[in-house]
């Protein structure tokens, strides 16, 4: 999955509330820790109080609703039949999944996926517009630049990796590196069914995670102060050695061995990806967006520092089993639109900035089937939608500069 490129890039110039014009120049330098785009300008006041409190209301009401969509898809029905989790583990169903060994080629297609658009797009856009010069357009590319989490995001996406791989949520970071001889392996995982076979293939692609998911954490914090470092591009030479070994060594050997690679030997680790790595991420995930409403909601009904805070730090909370999560975006998240929904980056700020001014919180909705174009792109009607709402589009509302917003004086 590329990054989310059917989203608009931000703004780099535009009307911020109260109808203030905010200049923006590619000179910009992202290192300064602000840059100069309006988007940075925009802060809560007592004027526009109400409708960012309600804005948030809303955004935060959706992503419960879509948390818990996707849930009960994979745990109980998907479109009026069985549920997702049973489709995949009886795999019978020809429209989806003939064989376990066509599941985990998709699970290793998945963690192609995220490791390829982690390096590629996550860290490598921002990188590349930033040496052409548009280091305004590098600062907006980066995803999770309002809270400063972005090398916390793009980590838990390579530990989804390993979680798919080793069939386990038990992984261990000590100090900002994956330790790997404390983290679980499941007895029924990928990882030792391939041990059994190529030993080294097997113990080449932990390492592989490893050196990923260390890379992303030396990057200096925030990467938006760091987007050219050294330290970043290393990061993205080993998410793509990693995607590389997951397309070149690990899906061949799969694909290639079917009578190796059968439903004897594979039925086991695809029910253990289900059930101990899909369905407890995505249960914490509908868990921990619907505390978060409860802490927004508490903001919008007592609006205080303290309760900014709060809901700041339960939106951290939330956001990690999303990002954990990323390495099996297939399925109901992506054929119902679910993860554009969720986390639709880079977001239309213009659009951001209209609603808060207007108020019409429709604009956050669209109905009927998820429908995409020629180029497997939402379809405008959609993408507008799904442009101005979900994670960082709360992450906006909640965050300024890496912390927290206060709330307006009366």
């Amino acid at each position: 999955m590329k990054m989310k490129k059917y989203f608009l890039y931000v703004a780099a110039c535009m009307l911020s509330l109260g109808g203030m014009m905010s200049a923006c120049s590619d000179d910009d330098d992202p290192s300064n820790g602000n840059g100069n785009g309006a988007v940075e300008e925009i802060d809560i006041t007592k004027d526009n109080a109400s409708n960012w409190y309600s804005y948030m209301i809303n955004v935060a009401n959706l992503l419960k609703e879509d948390a818990t969509t996707l849930y009960n898809d994979w745990k109980t029905s998907y479109n009026g039949g069985e549920s997702y989790a049973s489709i995949f583990i009886n795999h019978n169903n020809s429209a989806y999944f003939g064989t376990a060994n066509n599941c985990v080629q998709q699970i290793i297609e998945g963690c192609w996926d995220i490791a390829n658009e982690v390096g590629d797009a996550k860290i490598g856009d921002p990188y590349d517009l930033y040496v052409d010069g548009k280091t305004q357009d590098a600062l907006y590319a980066v995803e999770s630049w309002f809270s400063w989490h972005s090398r916390e995001d793009y980590s838990n996406n390579i530990i989804s990796i390993y979680s798919a791989i080793c069939g386990t949520r038990d992984v261990r970071v000590n100090n900002d590196v994956m330790d790997l001889a404390n983290s679980a392996i499941a007895a029924n995982s990928l990882y030792n069914v391939i041990k059994v076979n190529d030993e080294k293939l097997a113990n080449d692609t932990r390492e592989a995670i490893k050196k990923a998911h260390d890379a992303i954490l030396a990057i200096p914090a925030p990467f938006r102060s760091h987007i050219n470092s050294a330290e970043a591009l290393a990061a993205q030479q080993a998410c793509a050695d990693l995607a590389d070994l997951l397309d070149k060594r690990l899906h061949p050997e799969i694909a290639q061995k079917e009578d190796v690679y059968n439903d004897a030997v594979l039925n086991e680790v695809v029910k253990t990806y289900v059930n101990d790595v899909v369905l407890p991420t995505y249960l914490d995930l509908k868990d921990e967006v619907a505390v978060l409403l409860e802490k927004v909601s508490a903001l919008q009904k007592n609006p205080t520092d303290a309760n900014f805070k709060a809901a700041a730090a339960q939106w951290i909370v939330a956001r990690k089993p999303w990002e954990t999560s990323e390495a099996f975006l297939f399925g109901p998240v992506a054929d119902k639109g679910l993860d554009p929904n969720m986390d639709s980056w880079p977001l239309d700020a213009d659009a951001i900035v209209n609603i808060l001014n207007s108020g019409d919180f429709t604009k956050l909705q669209w109905n009927g089937e998820f429908i995409t174009d020629e180029n497997g792109d939402p379809v405008e009607s959609i993408a507008s939608a799904q442009n101005v709402r979900g994670f960082h589009t709360l992450e906006f509302l909640l965050f300024k500069d890496g912390d927290p917003r206060t709330a307006p004086a009366e």
